[in-house]
């Protein structure tokens, strides 16, 4: 979306709304008689006040009607009238324009015109904290709605007050101006201004024993950790003690903003170091204990936040020393277990770490994974690495062949969804493993009649080349038993036109594979009849004669020295 929120911050920001809109249902009728008080008050006899409030007395009954013409609730009338609430002395005038953009904050469909924002930084500057607290969730308002320009916030000097506001010891003020931060730093342009001068006091309110302004506190440096610029900055002010403590909090939200904001930092390596010297191994702790958390973002921003750490060797060993796998096949069996097979597929990359992951019966749950879930591009394709990293080992291989991983490969060819890219790491995996005889055995055996006629509807993918040869690499190593022969014989001539494109192929490693499939083929008898004085034997005569003719020229040429080759 356009302000760069994700999904979970636009649920909190609409939540918020929702909120703020009730309490103004609430207290509309309060306004309604401030208004109707002030009007009849000698006070205002003459002046801008006194018509501008005389005006909201005879309309506020009626506002609902004003909702769909915004040019009555923003003309020059309304704008002279507020301006002169906002710089009276008396704070109940300042409340009542106040008041007025609460109302407009909620209603208001159209930019607010930048003239109508000199009032409101009068407001900010109230010496009354309620007419502050007002304006300030005014603000907020405007801001989530797009309704004002950020920039002309900070550009106007309102940061200043809005900050001061965070010394105010009231928590919904700290909250509403926690909230105005959260939204100036959605710009890039204006997060120099906020880091500069709002991170210390954003750190202390991070502090607090008050859950919303910890909440809101924590929400805002979140946001402060888009851009390295800024997140340097946080760091030199002493962000990282603090963010880590956080993970321990009871509140999920301050939980996830904090995991969040460390995962981003994370992001940085120039980083890690500060991020480690907490001592005991007591941010990995943390972030372990959270991946076991029942809030499923907080577990799954663990894993993403640990993954992030992982590219570290150093960072894997201690994980591995702190017994992660247990919480990590726990997230297996969620219903999101995306970031859990991530950070997995990293820690397997890591030969000395394989011999851990086969013993605590990683392939196991690898294989009812694959089973369950047969449409995830991102599981299938960590899946697949997975296995073949394990199968580096004798005990790798023979787990494998225990466990659900083959047939759950071989279902995933099934998949109608998956995109040609998720089929090529298949594919891949699935060649790959082949090169074990006890894995070729097994795949051989426990391939099935539909998944070998996927397997040749994909030898045909000339859109795609690389995933044709590899289909073509996994029926060449198939063992021609009889059952194979069986499941393969009604597809044999369809593989004699897609083996002929092998043949006529530029590319000499299509032509090679071309010639070992057919040498696999012609094993079954059915399959060397169809191929005698056909258009592929021909084909093969060909590529036999070109062969010789280009080994005879060869051999009239002085073979060149490895010393001048390499130069």
């Amino acid at each position: 979306m356009a302000t760069g929120f994700c999904g979970n911050c636009s649920r909190l920001l609409k939540e918020f709304t929702a909120h703020f809109r009730k309490v103004y249902r609430e207290i509309e009728q309060q306004i309604r008689e401030v208004f109707r008080e002030l009007s009849q008050c000698t006070c205002f006899r003459t002046t801008p006040e006194r018509m501008f409030l005389r005006r909201m007395t005879q309309e506020f009954p009626s506002l609902h009607l004003l909702y769909e013409d915004e040019t009555q609730l923003l003309d020059q009338e309304s704008l002279r009238g507020l301006n002169s609430l906002a710089s009276s002395e008396n704070t109940n005038l300042q409340m009542t324009a106040a008041m007025y953009y609460l109302h407009l904050s909620h209603h208001l469909k159209s930019p607010l015109p930048d003239a109508f924002m000199e009032p409101v930084m009068a407001l900010l500057l109230s010496t009354d904290l309620n007419v502050q607290k007002t304006i300030s969730l005014s603000l907020v308002n405007l801001l989530v709605k797009n309704n004002v320009c950020k920039e002309l916030v900070i550009e106007m000097g309102m940061l200043v007050p809005i900050l001061e506001l965070f010394q105010s010891g009231d928590a919904t003020g700290q909250c509403h101006s926690c909230a105005c931060v959260t939204m100036l730093a959605s710009s890039e342009s204006n997060r120099e201004a906020i880091t500069t001068d709002g991170i210390i006091p954003l750190l202390a309110l991070a502090k607090s024993y008050d859950p919303q302004v910890q909440q809101s506190a924590t929400w805002a440096l979140l946001h402060l950790t888009q851009s390295e610029s800024s997140i340097r900055i946080l760091c030199q002010a002493g962000a990282i003690p603090v963010l880590v403590l956080l993970l321990q909090s009871s509140d999920s939200e301050v939980q996830f903003y904090s995991c969040t904001a460390l995962c981003n930092i994370a992001a940085v390596q120039e980083h890690h170091p500060k991020l480690l010297s907490i001592g005991g191994h007591f941010l990995l702790k943390s972030l372990l204990t959270l991946m076991s958390s029942p809030v499923q973002k907080n577990s799954n921003q663990a894993c993403r936040c640990l993954e992030t750490f992982s590219k570290n060797v150093l960072i894997q060993e201690q994980l591995m020393d702190l017994d992660c796998v247990l919480p990590l096949k726990a997230l297996l069996k969620t219903s999101s277990p995306e970031s859990a097979i991530t950070l997995l597929s990293a820690l397997s990359a890591r030969p000395p770490n394989n011999d851990i992951l086969v013993s605590e019966g990683l392939l196991d749950e690898i294989g009812q994974l694959l089973h369950h879930h047969r449409c995830s591009s991102v599981i299938i394709t960590h899946s697949g690495k997975i296995i073949t990293d394990l199968c580096s080992s004798c005990e790798g291989q023979q787990a494998v062949m225990e466990s659900l991983c083959l047939s759950g490969l071989l279902s995933a060819l099934q998949s109608s969804t998956l995109s040609d890219e998720t089929l090529l790491h298949v594919t891949t995996h699935l060649h790959h493993l082949m090169t074990w005889d006890p894995l070729k055995s097994t795949l051989s055996v426990t391939i099935t009649s539909d998944q070998v006629s996927r397997l040749v509807k994909l030898l045909g993918q000339t859109q795609y080349p690389q995933l044709s040869y590899n289909s073509a690499a996994i029926i060449s190593k198939l063992e021609m038993t009889g059952k194979m022969a069986q499941l393969l014989r009604p597809h044999y001539i369809t593989m004699l036109e897609y083996l002929l494109v092998f043949l006529k192929s530029k590319d000499v490693n299509f032509q090679q594979l071309g010639i070992v499939t057919i040498l696999n083929l012609k094993k079954d008898e059915d399959f060397s009849s169809l191929l005698a004085n056909s258009k592929l034997e021909l084909q093969l005569w060909m590529v036999h004669v070109q062969t010789e003719e280009t080994r005879r020229l060869l051999q009239k040429i002085e073979p060149l020295s490895p010393s001048s080759v390499n130069l």
